[in-house]
């Protein structure tokens, strides 16, 4: 479901993931000050047609009455595709990618920021959006996502 959602124009399924995510989110979408989708390249966005992380983050930013703001943060450098990468080239391909809309500076001072992704893999995306709200003077930064890759056990 989650891949269909991804890739495939599932989404239909984005108020009902929400719903999933703001159970799982506990106090910490309560206590956001506003809620902020991890973006896509435009050139991304462009033929995919939607940003998943968006549409997850303005039904979560419904059933929590908070703010959402999809255009705070910018990727501005097109990176490739990280799913055939491993952490340390994800890290790198995502390293100085985004920035925050200097329009949007003045909010996020000491604002307690709802980062909101799909699918967390290795971190590097989420890590290089939290550096650059944190550096913008965001006050703290919390992270939701729908599912988590896990890697395999080692066998035993």
């Amino acid at each position: 479901m989650i891949l269909r959602f991804k890739h495939a124009d599932y989404t239909q399924a984005a108020p009902t993931f929400a719903l999933w995510m703001e159970r799982a989110a506990g106090s910490l979408l309560h206590e956001a000050d506003l809620i902020v989708p991890v973006p896509l390249h435009r050139w991304r966005l462009f033929y995919r047609r939607y940003n998943q992380a968006a549409l997850l983050a303005q039904a979560l930013g419904k059933l929590g009455r908070k703010q959402v703001i999809p255009d705070l943060l910018l990727r501005y450098k097109r990176t490739s595709s990280q799913g055939h990468l491993s952490p340390q080239q994800r890290r790198r391909n995502v390293a100085g990618a985004f920035k925050v809309q200097p329009r949007w500076k003045p909010l996020l001072q000491e604002a307690r920021v709802l980062l909101v992704d799909d699918v967390l893999t290795s971190g590097a995306t989420l890590g290089a959006c939290s550096r650059t709200l944190y550096r913008a003077g965001a006050r703290a930064v919390d992270v939701l996502t729908l599912a988590r890759v896990l890697r395999p056990l080692p066998p035993k």
